[in-house]
Formats: C-alpha cells, structure tokens, sequence
C-alpha cells in the first residue's frame, strides 16, 4: 500500500461515527445504496458547522448517513432531502428518529429530482449537497447553484467517481460529465472552488455571486 493510500485509509479511520450513524450506514448497504465515507461525513459537519448553517437541501438522502452528519454540524438547520426511493427514505426517516432529530426538522420529498428542483425558489438555502444519480450531476448542480443563497455552499460528493476522473483511459459519458463540471467550475468566477479526495472525492463550492 502507498503511503498516499496509507494517509487516505489514516483519515477515513480517524472518524468516530455515532452509533445512530454507524447504524444508517450499515442499513444504507443492506438497501445496495453505498454512503458517504465517515472522512467525507465529518467534512460535511464541518461546513456546516464552520457556515452557520440553517437550512439544507440535499439532493439524495440514500438512508440518511449524510444527512446526520450535515445535521451533526447543524443541529439547528432544518433538512429538506429529495429521493426517488420511497424505501431509502423510510429507512433515513428511522435513522433521524433514532438520532432524536426532532421530526419538524426534517422534510423529505420523494421524487424525481430533475423535476422537483425547478420548482424550488432562487437562493433558498444555505447549503445543498449533490449526491445523486450521476448522470444528472451536471443539471443539479446548475440548479444547486441556482437555489443556494449568495455566500452559501454546494457541495458534490463522489466528483472523483470511483478514482476513474483522474485516470485519462476512462471516457465514459458520465466521467467526462464528472471532468467538465471540474473544467467549467475551474473557469467560474462565480464560486470558490476546493476539491478534496477523501472518500470518492468532495467537490466544494462556495457561491460568490447570482
């Protein structure tokens, strides 16, 4: 093992997930639906707490690992979540409970994203967290920018999809999706942009203009 891969393992290892969490995440795998790393989920926090967060849209609640993070480090921020599993949902709903989330501070919609977003109102929130169908990754975040108030995050898990961005022999539809979203938001003056590689990589961004 490389010590760069030592280091990533070091990080992942370094994070003490709560029980409530540890228990999302083994059920997000019994669903087949695979979570946020614990180094990626303690990154979450950490924006959010760092950002004063108070409200929340995260496109994919899976079985709620992230979302308990995100509210981990907002435990006052309400949390809107979109799915189009009504089964993930109800298993994110269980682990809110049994996190003691107070369930008026939680919204879940189950839905087709694509056609819940443009329905949501221009900078709406604070934070917004894209970890959702691949292959729409580039539409969410358009739309994610769109719903994020000026000075708010959006962050994209897996930008690195599965190490495959990086590695030039892959061209799939959905990497060169994954590349041109880092190639375009490289480009932006409109948002601060920081991409770290824990987990499957965590596209931040912060939004500096409408």
């Amino acid at each position: 093992m490389s010590k760069q891969d030592l280091s990533w393992k070091y990080a992942e290892e370094f994070v003490d997930e709560s029980l409530p969490i540890r228990t999302a995440r083994a059920h997000s795998l019994e669903l087949g639906v695979e979570p946020v790393s614990p180094a990626v989920g303690a990154q979450l926090a950490v924006l959010a707490a760092a950002s004063s967060v108070h409200s929340i849209l995260e496109i994919g609640t899976g079985a709620g690992v992230s979302g308990l993070w995100l509210l981990t480090g907002a435990p006052d921020a309400i949390l809107t979540s979109i799915d189009v599993e009504y089964d993930h949902q109800q298993a994110a709903r269980t682990a809110f409970a049994d996190a003691e989330v107070p369930a008026n501070r939680i919204r879940l919609i189950t839905g087709n994203a694509n056609e819940v977003l443009p329905r949501m109102n221009d900078g709406a929130y604070d934070l917004v967290l894209v970890d959702a169908d691949a292959a729409s990754v580039l539409a969410y975040v358009e739309h994610g920018l769109r719903i994020a108030r000026r000075g708010g995050l959006v962050l994209v898990a897996r930008a690195l999809w599965k190490g495959r961005v990086a590695d030039p022999a892959q061209r799939d539809d959905t990497v060169a999706d994954y590349r041109a979203l880092l190639s375009t938001i490289n480009e932006s003056g409109a948002v601060q942009a920081s991409l770290i590689v824990s987990g499957d990589g965590l596209l931040q961004l912060v939004k500096l203009s409408d």
